[in-house]
């Protein structure tokens, strides 16, 4: 066989080998990225951005790093008497709520801060890490937890109205009842 044919299927071999990788590489993105959105629903729109390539490789890599530092993490259930004295302060909080809602929701932060730290997840300052992490769990949830944080910082200043406190505390309940569930 003369050299030119033996360059030819060379060529033919080496390109039809980058189709293929380049098929698997796409159907693994693919699969990563529909893991991603089932896992974080709501919160995968809210961080990836589809119309970039490059900023959709970028938000999947964040959601990425949060499972990494999430699983890194030793989140636990509260035992039965801990998460009863904790059902108990949020009842407590809530019928104080008509008497000082900006009250309430302070105590409401504090609250459900005081439940994650009990069930493992890690408090520090950075309010959005915190959340981060818990958009790992409780993805439903996360954004209504924002939220709720921004209001609660607004009413740290006095600039929230009663019913953004009230929607701030509702907001926190529902994620307050899933970390005591």
């Amino acid at each position: 066989m003369d050299a030119w044919l033996w360059i030819v299927i060379i060529a033919a071999i080496v390109v039809i080998g980058l189709i293929v990788y380049s098929m698997m590489t796409r159907q693994r993105a693919h699969q990563r990225s529909t893991r991603l959105r089932d896992r974080f629903g709501p919160e995968y729109d809210n961080v990836v951005d589809d119309d970039s390539r490059r900023r959709r490789r970028e938000g999947e890599a964040e959601l990425q790093r949060r499972e990494e530092l999430h699983d890194e993490l030793d989140i636990h259930e509260l035992s039965p008497q801990t998460r009863d004295r904790y059902a108990r302060e949020w009842e407590d909080l809530q019928r104080r709520f008509v008497d000082s809602p900006d009250h309430s929701v302070s105590e409401a932060e504090h609250l459900l801060t005081a439940v994650m730290s009990d069930r493992g997840y890690p408090i520090g300052d950075e309010f959005e890490e915190h959340a981060d992490l818990v958009s790992v769990d409780h993805p439903q949830l996360v954004q209504n937890f924002r939220d709720a944080h921004a209001v609660y910082e607004r009413s740290q200043r006095r600039e929230a109205e009663t019913e953004e406190l009230r929607r701030s505390l509702l907001s926190y309940r529902a994620l307050f009842e899933e970390l005591l569930a």
